[in-house]
């Protein structure tokens, strides 16, 4: 099976990057009852060998969640400490009037959520566009320098390339950055991107 994508269909990689960030978007909005915006700046592949020397050393907090149907592959969606603290306020403000007395089960347990709730809006999004239901595993929290996670995630699936979604996230009370990684079963991705028919104008 070839990779080669049909360059018809290169537009429908953006579109689904552009899909499965609104989903994420609209899943905040209804949760913050604020206009949440998520902007996706970059879409490309990137070798899996050349991420850690693109990526900041610092740890980030997030969640991987495993696709059970095809494109199958891995989701990750994560957070930089700072943007974790603000995720843990904003989760937790009905339920807890002084932060400081937040548990770390508590923070990650809220960041948790949030990083699902994100990683099922991106998903949603991709299902509507390729036109099938797309289960998935429990989520599985992660926490380590953003290198390490993204290496890992993607020798889970033992493809050399990764979906990089370069994002901004903006909820209007909290300034919340957030990367998302997309590791589909290249194959398989490539073959659905392919089978997709243009929409007439």
């Amino acid at each position: 099976m070839t990779l080669k994508v049909d360059i018809r269909k290169l537009s429908f990689i953006n579109e689904m990057a552009k899909v499965g960030t609104n989903g994420v978007a609209d899943n905040l909005s209804k949760l913050t009852g604020e206009d949440a915006r998520m902007e996706v700046t970059k879409t490309n592949f990137i070798d899996v060998d050349d991420i850690q020397s693109q990526l900041d050393a610092g740890k980030r907090v997030g969640v991987r969640v495993r696709l059970l149907d095809e494109p199958h592959g891995h989701i990750l969606v994560l957070f930089p400490e700072s943007s974790a603290k603000k995720i843990t306020a904003l989760m937790l403000r009905d339920v807890v009037d002084d932060m400081g007395n937040v548990s770390g089960k508590m923070a990650r347990s809220a960041v948790e959520e949030m990083g699902n709730m994100m990683a099922s809006g991106f998903i949603d999004g991709w299902a509507d566009v390729l036109g099938r239901a797309i289960d998935t595993a429990a989520p599985q929290l992660v926490y380590a320098p953003a290198g390490d996670i993204v290496v890992r995630t993607a020798g889970l699936g033992g493809d050399d390339l990764a979906l990089f979604f370069d994002s901004n996230l903006t909820v209007p009370s909290y300034q919340i950055e957030a990367e998302i990684y997309a590791f589909p079963d290249l194959e398989e991705f490539v073959s659905m991107v392919n089978e997709i028919e243009p929409q007439p104008a």
